[in-house]
This record gives C-alpha cells, sequence and structure tokens, in this order.
C-alpha cells in the first residue's frame, strides 16, 4: 500500500483505487487550486492547496470507516468520495462558486457531470476498480446517510481543514482533537434516530435498532457517541474562532469580492464559456485577469486592494439590505458610484449571507437519546451571537474615493451610518 507523508496527518496511506485516482489530470489539477484562496494575502504561509486537504480528508475518512463497520464496497465508495469531494471547485475555490453556481445552477460539491464523464480518466479509474461515479458523486454531495461523512455537520472535510489551515496559517484557532472525532462517530438507525435514539453498543460503538440489525448506511444518521457534547463544541467554536480570525479576514473579503467582479468581467469579455472557467487553476485565471481585466487584475496580483468605504454591522443594515441578492448588489454598485461621481467599475458592494453555523446542527447522543447540539449545548447560543455580532457588509473603492462613496452608499443602502 502507497503511503504520503503529510504535514498535518503524517503519513498517509493510500488504497490501490485511491493511488490511481490521485494521478488523474482532475485530481493533480488540484495542486495549483490552492487551500485558501485570498487568505494568504493575509497569511502568506497559507499556500496550501485542495490536492493535500482532499488527502486528508480520505485519511480521516479511513479511520472513520474503522469504527462505522459498513460493508466493503460501500466503505471504498466513501473513501473515493473522500478524495474527490473537491474536484468540482474552479479556480480560487469558493471565491468563484457562486460565479459558476449562478451560471451552471451547480455547486462544487455536485460533481456527477465529473465523474460520469466516460472521455475523463477519472471515471475509467473508478469503473476499473469496480466503483459507480454516481454513487460516488451522490456521496460527495452529501446523500445516502453515510454520505454526511463526506459532506454534512460532522463531516471529515471540515475536520481536516480546521486543523490544516490553522497548521499553515499558523494560529492556535482551529485546533480540535480529529482522533476523537473519527473514534466516536456513529451510525444511527434513522428512524429512532432524534428523540428516542438507539442503544449503544459497547463493543464496538455501532447503533443497532431494537431487532439488534446494523442500521442501513443509506439511511443511517451520523451522530457522535454518549460523552461527546464537549467534542462537538470544540468543533462549532474552532469554526467560529477561525470565522473571525482567518476566513473572514477583512483584507480577504476585500481581495475576494475584488476577484469576483474580475471573474464576472472576464467572463463577459472574452466569451469564455464557464466550463472552461471552471476548469481553470489559479494561475491560469490570474495570467487572463491580468491581460483582459487589468484594472482588477493587476490590483489583485501587486495586493493593491481596494478600500474599505462601509464596513458596518447588521444592526446598522435595514433587512431588506441584508438579504439583498447579486443582482441587486450589482445594482447597488452603479448607483453608488452615479452618486459619488466615480468609475462604475470601481465599487464593489459585498453582502455576506446571514451569519449561520451548520456545525450547530450536528447530532450528539445524550443519555442514550440523539440529539441536535443546539439543543444539548448552552455554548451555541452565545456561539451564534459571536457570529452575528460579527456579522459585515463592506462597500470597497479606490483609497481617493473612500469619502465620496462612503456617503453614496450611506443614501443608496439605507445604512445607518454614525456621523
Amino acid at each position: 500500500m502507497n503511503a504520503i507523508k503529510d504535514s498535518v496527518h503524517g503519513h498517509v496511506r493510500l488504497d490501490p483505487a485511491a493511488a490511481e485516482l490521485i494521478d488523474t489530470p482532475a485530481f493533480q489539477r488540484l495542486r495549483h487550486v490552492k487551500q485558501l484562496s485570498t487568505v494568504r494575502l493575509v497569511y502568506p504561509s497559507a499556500n496550501h492547496t485542495r490536492f493535500e486537504h482532499s488527502l486528508g480528508v480520505y485519511h480521516l475518512a479511513r479511520q472513520a470507516l474503522d469504527g462505522l463497520d459498513l460493508d466493503p464496497d460501500t466503505a471504498a465508495h466513501v473513501r473515493a468520495a473522500a478524495l474527490l469531494h473537491d474536484a468540482g471547485h474552479g479556480p480560487y475555490g469558493h471565491q468563484t462558486e457562486g460565479i459558476i453556481r449562478r451560471r451552471t445552477g451547480r455547486d462544487h460539491d455536485d460533481v456527477e457531470w465529473l465523474l460520469t464523464d466516460p472521455d475523463r480518466e477519472v471515471t475509467r479509474v473508478l469503473e476499473r476498480h469496480g466503483l459507480d461515479p454516481e454513487r460516488v458523486a451522490a456521496l460527495i454531495a452529501g446523500e445516502g446517510g453515510v454520505g454526511a461523512l463526506v459532506s454534512g455537520e460532522l463531516d471529515v472535510d471540515r475536520m481536516d481543514y480546521l486543523v490544516r489551515d490553522a497548521h499553515h496559517t499558523g494560529v492556535p484557532y482551529g485546533t480540535v482533537d480529529t482522533g476523537r472525532l473519527v473514534n466516536e462517530l456513529r451510525l444511527v438507525d434513522g428512524e429512532s434516530g432524534r428523540g428516542n435514539g438507539g442503544n449503544e453498543r459497547g463493543n464496538g460503538g455501532n447503533e443497532r435498532d431494537g431487532g439488534g440489525s446494523d442500521p442501513d448506511p443509506a439511511s443511517a444518521d451520523l451522530v457522535l457517541a454518549e460523552g461527546n457534547v464537549a467534542t462537538a463544541e470544540s468543533l462549532l467554536l474552532a469554526r467560529s474562532l477561525m470565522n473571525a480570525v482567518v476566513y473572514r479576514h477583512h483584507v480577504s473579503r476585500v481581495a475576494g469580492a475584488m476577484l469576483e467582479r474580475a471573474s464576472e468581467r472576464y467572463l463577459d469579455r472574452t466569451g469564455t464559456d464557464v466550463e472552461t472557467f471552471r476548469r481553470m487553476a489559479d494561475h491560469d485565471l490570474l495570467v487572463d485577469l491580468r491581460e483582459h481585466v487589468p484594472e482588477l487584475g493587476r490590483r489583485i496580483e501587486r495586493r493593491d486592494l481596494y478600500k474599505r468605504a462601509v464596513w458596518v454591522g447588521l444592526g446598522e443594515v435595514p433587512a431588506g439590505t441584508v438579504d439583498a441578492d447579486h443582482e441587486a448588489a450589482l445594482a447597488a454598485e452603479r448607483e453608488i458610484a452615479d452618486r459619488a461621481g466615480v468609475d462604475p467599475e470601481s465599487v464593489v458592494v459585498d453582502v455576506p449571507s446571514r451569519p449561520g453555523l451548520k456545525e450547530s446542527g450536528s447530532t450528539v447522543v445524550v443519555d442514550g437519546i440523539t440529539q441536535r447540539l443546539s439543543d444539548a449545548s448552552e455554548l451555541v447560543a452565545g456561539i451564534r451571537a459571536a457570529e452575528r455580532s460579527r456579522w459585515r457588509l463592506g462597500v470597497y473603492c479606490p483609497g481617493d474615493h473612500v469619502e465620496a462613496v462612503r456617503e453614496a452608499a450611506r443614501d443608496v443602502l439605507g445604512l445607518r451610518l454614525a456621523e
């Protein structure tokens, strides 16, 4: 069995299917897609890629599967899904996902189009190892009960990216006990799950229903075993702290918003189809942005970023503005620029989604009953409040236009700004 040395998990051992999958073009491309995209403009050592992150997710999935007692065929499909879970990402990862979603209707974890194409090597490798590409794609999307291990509230994806991103940025906030998390995962019957629970077996931790049979992995719920409320809380707290310090750092937010606008203009100006765009690597896109959208491409390359004309919390923003869609944000940019007397392409309105933490919906066993973490933990309400207090709407522009844009944005967006 092949092994790869990883900076976070040590040696990652590959099964035969994984060893072939990592050599396919679809997977090798991930070497050229940075895990943290524009965050590396804040933390210069955060140059790790989705290639190594995917290996880490595969490694944690293998560890979790050791305790879930699944049949070999299901386990093999889950391992492949864990390895390939990020193969659908476009350049700069989540920073271009909104563009791709608006133009294709697909998110990065909707990869059936990629894995079922008979002309692609990744499809042929899966089939050669007896793996159904459609089933692997469904697991990546979080379907089928055990798919929650790949994409869900307790998935190995977030376990890896929290510890990996903390490691490479140098911050201590994403540190979680991945060993305990994966070893305490259980599958419980979906029918007996929330409310009346399943009985935990002392000899292996697998949950069984009243008849003594193993839960169906296609419909079971993934939970943390008895005594792990604090374990689930640690994952939630780590994510919240990483949001504040790393993922939503204002410099990364500004650069990411500029990158999104630049990419939209690139597609419109060049006629590049979105299918070609979504298979580009980071450096491919940056080179093309420098050529075709130089007013933003060169700024991003040189870290000559726009400044914050507006940076306000939920209490200062009308509900209608908080819930503005993409087209409304673009219209606001044009109106703000017109009122401020500046180039309409030099204003960016950045309205993030309402604050929320998917991890608060994770499920834990408490006194033999499966419960949502939000019901079992008093900590959740406090973390949710912290997320709401840290939410910010941003309006960005070149530094010499900040005052004019700020005044115009206050009127256009109905902001309650201090004088």
